[in-house]
């Protein structure tokens, strides 16, 4: 298997695949490992909205820790003044409780613990593993060293503690401005892992903090303040994605050094790697996501074309979805590609179950049965779930003046076509056979409306009305009760499954980023940071022209009544949501979720 294969195809409902964490897991807790114990947890930045990645990320670590009698923490790495914001974190909070899960007591800040990380940084500086370093930020890049050539160590190297420490105190008290020095930790600047090169731990930043306020103008960086983060929070397993493999190295480091010193408890988390979310069609890149929505490309972060949960939400997927995808695809080391048709299909075995079915008609053509009195009106029928008999039924009215779909209905159709067409019968569902008798055309040609005639003998679910057998069967609504809605009918937001880039199995597909120190980074959810220039064209080219259509069409009239955000099938058309924004009951809107089969048609393997 290759490092970035793509899989296409879905295992059947009944597939597990395999999850080598819940195996890691199992095995601590036999040899008692942390004492029985299972803490994982969630650290998110609070600098935007999460996406389909960070819901494998919330499903995995709050999963396990449910799973094993033990909890899951959420913490915001809010070390960064310039990027975060409240905002935010109510919407992470509500991310995560949509997705089913809650933190109860155990919600935390890394700014909870800056008392505690300057402590340890000054106590780094005393035992001379830390110095203050006033080279530029280009000075350092330079100086770093690359894979294949070892680093130059800095001339401030060798300052002494003391000299240090005073200086890192002056930038406490806010003598310095931003960018003046940085302290690093000195581990080895020959290191064939670039992530050990003295890497910098504090830096400058005078800005207002959404928690702190001005308290402090000195802030720690992620791979400083994530690894003694998680220890005082006594985390096991700190399970995060493979980006950050190669920095946990410095992660073990800097809580061992903590440890022999007193200052940590041992035992000591542990961190352990998963294959991250990469799923065709979409993009996950922050500043990709950030560029769509202020361009307008797309109508906000909760669009239900972006690939964030709360577009997710909207759309109509379901955390069940989300929770199936997982357990399909499996929790392993492999860098994979999953196509989108996975989720997809995931999203349909879910709503399958969960869907009520109605009617809705998406392209009207009005059908009249001449036969049948003009101001009558009767009840049909139709079953709420035709798995689910518990679910009841409920009636759907009928009368002389019915709205069926345009392309129902054929002037001169096909070999093999059994809907309506001259002189052919189908059944109207839930109600009447009817045959058709002519059509109505306006000047230009247009057919404007079907007749027909019906046989009052077979009506569904009367005696004898099954007697009669016809091959075709459609939908309708009456014209009379139907409700008009506006139907926002979404697809794919891109057209190619990966935006952005020529070589589908190279460097750029999708904008995935390599695991190196230049290319990751110090986002605390695996976000990474991608490398300039690493398209081979811009991805904005391949947006999908046709991935919203509004159009306006016909339901059955109790459909207005939904409540925002309640899902349905509406049958032969796919699973449709009542928008969480727009839907009223004066105003219904229903988004396409996913259409009943894949109309993409997914390709063979690529690898």
């Amino acid at each position: 298997m290759t490092d970035k294969t793509v899989f296409p195809s879905l295992p059947t409902k009944e597939t597990v695949a395999p999850h080598f964490l819940r195996a890691l897991i199992a095995e601590d807790l036999r040899s008692g490992k942390h004492g029985g114990r299972v803490v994982t947890r969630f650290p998110p930045e609070p600098n935007g909205y999460l996406h389909y990645g960070h819901a494998k990320s919330i499903i995995i670590n709050f999963g396990l820790a449910a799973e094993n009698g033990g909890h899951c923490h959420l913490r915001f790495d809010d070390t960064n003044p310039l990027k975060e914001d409240v905002e935010f974190e109510d919407s992470i909070c509500d991310a995560v409780r949509w997705l089913g899960y809650d933190w109860d007591e155990h919600r935390y800040h890394a700014s909870d613990y800056y008392d505690n990380l300057y402590r340890f940084a000054e106590w780094f500086i005393e035992q001379g593993l830390a110095y203050i370093d006033s080279q530029s930020a280009e000075e350092m890049r330079a100086t770093r060293g690359t894979l294949t050539e070892a680093g130059r160590e800095s001339p401030d190297r060798q300052r002494p503690a003391v000299e240090s420490l005073a200086l890192f105190r002056r930038m406490k008290a806010g003598e310095f401005p931003d960018g003046q020095y940085v302290l690093r930790l000195k581990i080895d600047m020959a290191s064939p892992n670039l992530n050990l090169r003295d890497p910098a731990i504090y830096r400058i930043r005078h800005a207002s903090h959404h928690r702190t306020g001005n308290a402090w103008c000195v802030y720690p960086l992620y791979d400083y303040a994530h690894c003694i983060s998680d220890a005082l929070e006594r985390i096991t397993h700190s399970i995060c994605t493979l980006e950050f493999q190669d920095h946990r190295p410095l992660y073990e480091w800097v809580i061992e050094k903590l440890a022999d010193g007193g200052l940590l408890e041992r035992p000591l988390p542990k961190q352990h790697e998963f294959a991250r979310l990469n799923l065709t069609y979409v993009v996950l890149s922050k500043r990709k996501l950030i560029e769509l929505v202020s361009k307008g490309f797309v109508d906000g972060w909760d669009d239900p074309r972006m690939p964030t949960l709360v577009g997710a939400r909207r759309r109509g997927f379901t955390p069940d979805g989300f929770r199936l995808l997982i357990e399909r695809t499996g929790v392993s080391k492999n860098d994979t590609w999953l196509d989108m048709s996975l989720l997809e299909n995931a999203m349909r075995d879910d709503l399958n179950e969960i869907t009520e079915r109605r009617i809705a008609v998406l392209d009207p053509l009005k059908l009249i049965i001449d036969n049948y009195p003009e101001e009558q009106s009767e009840e049909c029928f139709a079953p709420n779930h035709p798995q689910k008999p518990e679910l009841g039924k409920r009636s759907l009215p009928f009368s002389r003046e019915l709205w069926i779909e345009r392309d129902d209905f054929m002037e001169a159709p096909p070999k093999g076509y059994f809907r309506l067409s001259p002189g052919k019968e189908v059944r109207l569902r839930y109600g009447y056979i009817v045959q058709c008798t002519g059509v109505d055309k306006d000047a230009a040609g247009n057919i404007v409306a079907i007749h027909a005639t019906y046989d009052p003998d077979t009506k569904s679910g009367t005696a004898g009305a099954e007697t009669r057998k016809v091959k075709g069967n459609i939908h309708w609504l009456s014209a009379a009760h139907a409700k008009t809605a506006e139907m926002r009918l979404y697809d794919r937001l891109f057209a190619v499954p990966f935006p952005g880039a020529r070589n589908p199995m190279g460097d750029t597909a999708g904008g995935v980023a390599s695991n190196t120190a230049e290319t990751v980074s110090a986002d605390a959810d695996g976000e990474v940071a991608e490398p300039a220039n690493k398209e081979e064209r811009n991805y904005l080219d391949d947006l999908n022209p046709n991935s919203k259509k509004i159009i306006t069409g016909y339901i059955e009239p109790a459909l207005a009544e939904a409540a925002p955000e309640t899902r349905f099938q509406f049958e032969r058309q796919g699973y449709f949501v009542a928008d969480l924004a727009d839907h009223t009951k004066e105003t219904p809107v229903f988004n396409r979720t996913v259409t009943l089969k894949d109309s993409w048609g997914a390709g063979g393997l690529l690898g």
